[in-house]
């Protein structure tokens, strides 16, 4: 599905070649969307060509730290002449990015590319949405296409049906304890390609489609570059309840199309799960009994609009025990409307639950953690490498409601009968939070880099001496250094953070590294190295490591650095194009292609 996406959108219809040029039908905003928008000026813009550029502004909780942000125009705030460049721009309080995207804007069959790997939650509607990096996405808003490496498939096969409190957020578990992060991993090393998770089989017809995207927002967390689901009859629904039928189009793979690897699910054999906080998947009942001090129902992934009415109507006459805390951030402002209208709101309120705004620093942690030695429950996905120092165990809403019910984790099934949802078909679809640009209104004639956003990172043309530094998370850096990841996981762990990373930052050595990490970080400006095991030896003790001139790095990528006296190999992994981004002098980018629809 993910190539039929971009077949029909690039000139190279056969996908062969190590990168193609596509046209983009959306661009996401979350991370830095200042950096983006200096990047497109920079590329020439006036007024963005895509069809939906947006631009979320994920600050509901103001400090002197964001306030001073936006004052002084840091890449991660929203410009405040964004919207007259054409972008969309929703404000605070409208709802996490991915869940209101999902509502708003979500397209099946298009292309999406973005800087927040979470968006790839947008793909249980069947769009495809993938992480580029900031000159990319400058591009983008500029002259509609970006480079993109093709993606292999791995397809999970769903059959069977969800049994009484069992959500989809315990078959998204399933997945991960069932190892569609290994097969995923396989893939991408064998192929150089990144990876996109496809949902098929009898059962995929019968998930909403919020379900759907409760399965697909597992993608990072399996170093996926994204997941999609099929667009059928559900999505058609879906999209004519938020009174956006005309965006409908169907998305199935052929008959017999390849892929690179098959996972089967019966979802009857899934239980409830949780996700303790060393990230190792288990059954709700081996933890059972143990006390909880926190519980946060919503955030951005998850979580349903019917879980969220489930955990109600569960939680109905009964209290928050003394030293337990229930906070609810609803996904989205339409689901806070919905929770209202149908009294659960009141139900959840009279629990002795407190309404907290959807601030993107509820995610990571940085608001409202887990105070030391306590227990967090929660329904959303951690981030890799933001929630390290802030553990919690990830559960459904159900499992929730049971915690909060007893003060202690337990199996939902201990509840005296399934409880009945009915989910509204009409929903609230007032867009008073989202800005667009006025009739008449005219961008300010200010430079590019106003924001500080521009890449600083630039290779020298001559041999470098670079500081190792072996430890995540990276804060500040003095000397120009590599980063020497250890596996995988810390790779992972990087992905969710490579846009902070200082500018000091040249290159990142790994045994591996996912592919779209690799143009993630080529495009920043880092070089992206392969080590193997034997090698990296070698730099035990290292303080240092002298790598050639650029110009000496071989066509194959090879090139030899020195730790000391000790020559290192290592594998330069980015391919055709992108070597292009890491040049001293990068050439400018090529037009974009002709639309091949």
């Amino acid at each position: 599905m993910p190539q039929k996406v971009l077949v029909g959108r690039t000139a190279d219809t056969s996908l062969q070649h190590d990168l193609v040029q596509v046209k983009v039908d959306q661009v996401i905003l979350t991370r830095a969307p200042g950096r983006a928008l200096d990047e497109a000026l920079a590329a020439g813009m006036k007024k963005t060509s895509v069809e939906v550029a947006v631009a979320y502004d994920g600050v509901c909780v103001s400090d002197a730290a964001s306030c001073q942000a936006q004052a002084d125009g840091h890449p991660s705030a929203v410009a405040s002449d964004t919207a007259a460049y054409g972008i969309l721009v929703a404000r605070p309080g409208v709802g996490f990015p991915a869940p209101v995207h999902l509502e708003r804007f979500a397209s099946p069959a298009r292309l999406a590319v973005t800087d927040d790997p979470r968006m790839c939650l947008v793909g249980g509607i069947g769009m495809l949405t993938l992480v580029v990096p900031p000159a990319q996405l400058g591009h983008a808003l500029a002259h509609g296409s970006v480079w993109l490496r093709p993606p292999r498939s791995v397809q999970v096969l769903l059959s069977g049906r969800i049994r009484p409190f069992v959500c989809a957020r315990d078959v998204a578990l399933e997945l991960l304890r069932r190892g569609v992060g290994d097969i995923v991993r396989k893939v991408d090393a064998a192929h150089g390609a990144p990876v996109v998770i496809e949902f098929a089989g009898p059962s995929a017809r019968l998930l909403s489609v919020q379900e759907r995207a409760v399965l697909c927002a597992i993608a990072p967390a399996a170093g996926a570059a994204a997941a999609l689901f099929i667009s059928d009859e559900k999505a058609e629904v879906f999209l004519r309840d938020q009174r956006r039928s005309k965006a409908h189009r169907a998305l199935a793979p052929d008959p017999g199309a390849p892929c690179d690897d098959v996972l089967s699910i019966d979802l009857a054999t899934v239980d409830p799960l949780l996700m303790d906080e060393a990230g190792q998947i288990k059954a709700v009942r081996d933890l059972a009994g143990q006390p909880v001090h926190q519980v946060v129902l919503g955030g951005d992934s998850g979580v349903t609009l019917r879980d969220m009415l489930a955990a109600a109507s569960l939680l109905k006459s009964k209290r928050v025990p003394p030293r337990l805390d229930l906070l609810v951030a609803p996904p989205s402002r339409q689901v806070l409307e919905v929770l209202a209208h149908t009294g659960a709101l009141v139900d959840l309120v009279a629990t002795g639950a407190r309404m907290i705004e959807p601030d993107h620093r509820v995610v990571s942690g940085d608001i409202y953690p887990p105070a030391p030695g306590q227990t967090s429950l929660r329904t959303f996905d951690p981030e890799p490498g933001r929630s390290r120092n802030r553990p919690f165990i990830v559960a459904s809403a159900e499992t929730l409601a049971y915690t909060v019910a007893t003060g202690q984790i337990g199996d939902p099934r201990s509840f005296k009968r399934p409880v009945r949802v009915t989910v509204p078909r009409v929903f609230p679809t007032d867009d008073v939070l989202i800005v667009r640009q006025r009739k008449g209104e005219t961008p300010s004639l200010r430079k590019p880099g106003t924001s500080s956003g521009l890449a600083t990172r630039r290779w020298s043309a001559e041999a470098t001496s670079l500081e190792l530094l072996r430890a995540l998370p990276v804060s500040k850096v003095e000397s120009l250094s590599a980063l020497l990841l250890a596996d995988g996981d810390e790779a992972l762990r990087l992905a969710s953070g490579a846009l902070a990373l200082p500018d000091a930052i040249r290159a990142v050595i790994a045994p591996f590294l996912p592919s779209f990490l690799v143009s993630q970080l080529t495009g920043l400006g880092i070089a992206a190295l392969r080590i193997d095991a034997a090698q990296a030896k070698l730099l035990d003790g290292a303080k240092h490591l002298q790598v050639p001139a650029l110009s000496q790095w071989g066509a194959d990528g090879a090139l030899t650095a020195l730790a000391g006296t000790a020559k290192i190999k290592l594998v330069w992994l980015a391919k055709g194009i992108e070597r292009e981004w890491l040049s001293p002098a990068p050439k400018a980018a090529s037009p974009a292609p002709r639309s091949a629809r």
